[in-house]
């Protein structure tokens, strides 16, 4: 065969020089001719040949990559083609149908994927990663493809592996129960009664556990683990937990009603990871004051229960160890910056300057970061500004983003949840954050703090900061001013100390008043003019009472402090013992909530995406008609108070 390559690569030329040397020495030109035109023929011969055999093979590439590319675009397996920061670039049909047929080009995986670890899965060890997108499970890998001069792309795919480990009928939840006022329960009992609660206590839960076939383990005095099947989780959530009412209602002489805090992890894709779950959901139902129950599982967290009245359990333990801790990470920061919520109050900004006062006893530079929203507090700020000493203290959020390092301080004051702080950005862009509030735990919470001090028990921020200053450093010395501000803080989150108020309210008052605090003073603050005056009264008119609850409707483009002032003005009169004040402001819609504590003003409005506490709350709801809204919120009461409770 070789020899026969050799003779057909051979062959043209020979012919090309016979016909050559029979015209040049001969003269046969016929002959030439001849010759020659069999040469011509036999490479048009060839030349077709070879456009025939290369468009076929074309034709065969072309309709190979066809089908390659449809069939990988109906690929069993989603894939998706992305870039190392996880940028998709191309998808095929069965990944978009993740995504509910939504194109999936120039989002990144992470959008769909939720907690995929790039650098794991990217990584040269090919290791895989099991993940749950839209309730079902998948083992997740990539392989790495790399284009000459260009970066590297890397081809995801998804093995849907439910149905191969029964995800959707095996998979099990994990619960958390605590007796969260287990002692307290025990001191108000009669010594020859206590054992008798005890067992009660310990027969509802076991009893509770065997109806929903569960397996529950006791790992402390007051603590319970049970393993259940989803499906009964699904159930108790139809029935709002009822565990909550039975073990309230235990009566063994008790003069204190036991209440439980449940945590209940589910939908993840281990034991382990439900586990996590749980303890994050019993830790939210702990701080937002116990008697409820929070589910949560990867996408959302829901809420039942806590209706219960809050009781204090602080001492000043905690506190001095928060005030040591925090010091020491004032002393190792380039600087500090404070900062509260949005529309800031006074206790809000009173606990932010008595905070900064004792930071600078310290010998640390601090900063308060304000905006222009101060109405709430300009009557305390214009006096604080007739002192020079402030004049340097405040700060915007644009310039303290600019002076921002890594060494920076951020204390978040009086709120803890994303969409109330001042300045989401300057939160996030900070490495350490401290939170100090006193707000019931939202499932918003402001993430990547290295301390958080969340004490629900305390009547206000301006308590807990007037208690840590007096560890921070010896005898703290704030003037009169600072001392007035921490001073209205407190009296106007417990209504004149009217609401929410413990031994550590009053101790802490008595600390301010020694401090120089004028209450006189601070009367003046609260103080309306005639023109704030009419417009409460207009809005206490338009109230609408039903069953002791009050709702209201403000004037268009009142300020907010009026929308708060009407609330707490309807609880003065007779009959009504929840007060809810709507009121239009621009584009947004602002409603203000006070309880007498009967009921919880919080579960409504954080159904609405509010917050706050018990006694009081507060939501704004954007693009909305202030008639729908209305709705809403009777919607909310109808479904989620429990009035008499």
């Amino acid at each position: 065969m070789k020899g026969v390559t050799i003779i057909k690569r051979l062959l043209k030329p020979i012919i090309l020089i016979m016909s050559s040397l029979i015209l040049c020495y001969y003269n046969y030109k016929g002959i030439a001719f001849i010759i020659f035109l069999i040469y011509l023929l036999d490479n048009f011969y060839q030349l077709n040949y070879y456009w025939n055999r290369e468009k076929n093979i074309n034709e065969f590439i072309g309709s190979l990559n066809k089908g390659i590319e449809n069939n990988i675009f109906q690929f069993v397996y989603p894939l998706a083609l992305v870039r190392k920061n996880g940028n998709i670039m191309w998808s095929n049909n069965i990944f978009n149908n993740i995504r509910s047929n939504e194109d999936s080009y120039d989002r990144n995986i992470l959008s769909i994927a939720r907690g995929l670890n790039l650098e794991r899965i990217f990584s040269d060890e090919s290791k895989h990663q099991r993940l749950k997108i839209k309730g079902k499970l998948y083992d997740t890998y990539a392989t790495k493809i790399k284009l000459k001069d260009k970066e590297d792309l890397f081809l995801v795919y998804f093995n849907d592996i439910t149905e191969l480990i029964g995800y959707e009928t095996t998979k099990e939840s994990i619960m958390l129960i605590e007796v969260d006022n287990f002692s307290e329960a025990l001191d108000t009992t009669e010594e020859e009664n206590r054992p008798l609660l005890v067992a009660e206590i310990e027969r509802a839960i076991n009893a509770y556990a065997n109806n929903l076939k569960a397996m529950i383990k006791k790992y402390d005095t007051n603590k319970y683990v049970l393993s259940i099947q989803d499906n009964y989780i699904k159930k108790q959530i139809d029935e709002k937990f009822k565990l909550l009412d039975d073990i309230s209602n235990i009566d063994k002489g008790n003069k204190l009603e036991v209440t439980l805090s449940i945590g209940v992890g589910r939908g993840g894709v281990s034991p382990l990871e439900n586990y996590k779950y749980a303890n994050t959901a019993k830790e939210l139902a702990l701080g937002r004051g116990g008697d409820q129950a929070v589910v949560k599982n990867k996408d959302e967290i829901k809420f039942f229960g806590g209706n219960t009245k809050e009781i204090e359990k602080r001492t000043r333990v905690r506190a001095r160890v928060v005030a040591h801790a925090l010091t020491e990470l004032v002393y190792v920061s380039s600087k500090v910056y404070i900062i509260g919520h949005k529309n800031p109050d006074m206790d809000c900004f009173g606990a932010a300057i008595g905070l900064s006062s004792v930071i600078k006893q310290i010998g640390k530079s601090c900063r308060i970061v304000l905006q222009n929203d101060i109405s709430a507090i300009e009557y305390y700020l214009d006096n604080l500004m007739n002192d020079p000493k402030y004049n340097d203290l405040f700060i915007s959020a644009e310039k303290a983003k600019v002076d921002l390092d890594d060494e920076t301080l951020i204390i978040v004051l009086d709120v803890h949840n994303k969409s109330y702080v001042l300045d989401l950005e300057l939160i996030n862009k900070a490495k350490r954050k401290v939170i100090i509030d006193h707000h019931r735990r939202s499932a918003d919470m402001i993430e990547g703090d290295i301390l958080n001090y969340i004490e629900v028990y305390a009547s206000s921020t301006s308590e807990m900061v007037t208690e840590i200053i007096q560890y921070m450093v010896d005898k703290p010395k704030l003037t009169e001013i600072e001392a007035e501000g921490l001073l209205a803080g407190i009296f106007m989150d417990t209504k004149g100390f009217s609401f929410k108020t413990g031994v550590r309210t009053f101790e802490a008052a008595s600390f301010l008043r020694k401090a120089g605090a004028d209450t006189i003073e601070i009367k003046k603050m609260f103080s309306d003019n005639l023109e704030n005056y009419i417009l409460i009264a207009e809005t206490i008119k338009s109230a609408e009472v039903n069953k002791n609850i009050a709702i209201a409707i403000c004037p268009k483009n009142v300020d907010t402090v009026i929308v708060a002032k009407s609330a707490d003005e309807l609880l003065n009169l007779s009959g009504i013992n929840v007060s809810f004040v709507l009121a239009q402001v621009n584009e947004d819609i602002y409603i203000s909530g006070r309880s007498t504590g009967e009921i919880n003003v919080q579960v409504v409005l954080e159904a609405l995406g509010g917050g706050g506490h018990m006694n009081i709350a507060g939501a704004k709801v954007s693009n909305a008609q202030i008639d729908d809204v209305i709705y809403d919120l009777k919607e909310t009461i109808k479904k989620y108070l429990k009035v008499g409770d």
